[in-house]
């Protein structure tokens, strides 16, 4: 299992969003207070930012877990962004480790994270993946579960799906084929889609900064809204939606 966040808003350093919350991202990767599978996310993490002026968002991944890292703290003190999207992992057994199992994964302008688990990973997932062109297939970014359901979900970026209707595809197809949880978090660094698909998910808009979308609460203020299971939420500059899967 694993714990994610994206946010969309005014410049904002990376620390203030996943450090400073007295729940943080940070503080989930050793002791989250929601998450329903696992108890701590070491097995790495990850943070993907945008720069004023450039669409192709920036990563900045590692094996390890984001409390060992100290370059970690100074690039999240010192960075301003609009948008990020960053996450901590707990493995499933039987998906590979290392730096390029971590999310965030990358392609063009869009970011992508998987918090759950597909149902007996790999032996269980044969028909879901027979869904991709075999080039794309081959071309795994890492053996993991969370990888097979990006490169779904790009698979229909690519042929010019919405972010929304990227992951509604990616969760119905999957469904059809396994079972897991399938929390997925996508963004283009203009807009956020996400679905709750067995684990939790929240967001909060906060005025005169942005908004955030996790997989729980950073802090307990009021504003923050639990998301129903088996949803798809939209956020962008016009708001929050929130529809049935």
């Amino acid at each position: 299992m694993c714990r994610h966040l994206a946010y969309l808003g005014e410049p904002v350093s990376p620390r203030t969003l996943l450090v400073d919350p007295p729940f943080g991202l940070h503080r989930q990767s050793w002791a989250p207070r929601l998450q329903q599978y696992g108890t701590v996310n070491a097995d790495g993490f990850g943070l993907g930012w945008y720069a004023d002026g450039d669409e192709v968002p920036a990563r900045y991944r590692r094996a390890g877990p984001i409390w060992a890292d100290a370059s970690f703290a100074d690039l999240a003190r010192v960075l301003r962004t609009r948008a990020l999207l960053a996450a901590v992992r707990s493995a499933t057994e039987g998906c590979a480790a290392g730096e390029e199992a971590a999310a965030p994964f990358a392609a063009g302008r869009w970011l992508f994270s998987h918090n759950g688990a597909l149902a007996g990973w790999p032996e269980r997932s044969g028909a879901l993946a027979a869904l991709l062109p075999p080039a794309e297939l081959l071309g795994l970014v890492a053996r993991t579960d969370s990888a097979l359901l990006w490169a779904l979900a790009l698979h229909r970026l690519r042929a010019g799906a919405a972010l929304g209707d990227a992951l509604a595809g990616t969760v119905t197809d999957a469904a059809a084929h396994t079972t897991g949880r399938m929390n997925l978090l996508l963004t283009d660094g203009r807009e956020i889609a996400a679905t709750a698909w067995g684990d939790t998910l929240h967001h909060r808009t906060v005025p005169g900064l942005g908004v955030l979308v996790a997989s729980e609460p950073s802090d307990d203020h009021p504003d923050w809204t639990a998301v129903p299971d088996r949803s798809l939420l939209l956020a962008g500059p016009d708001g929050v939606t929130v529809k049935p899967l």
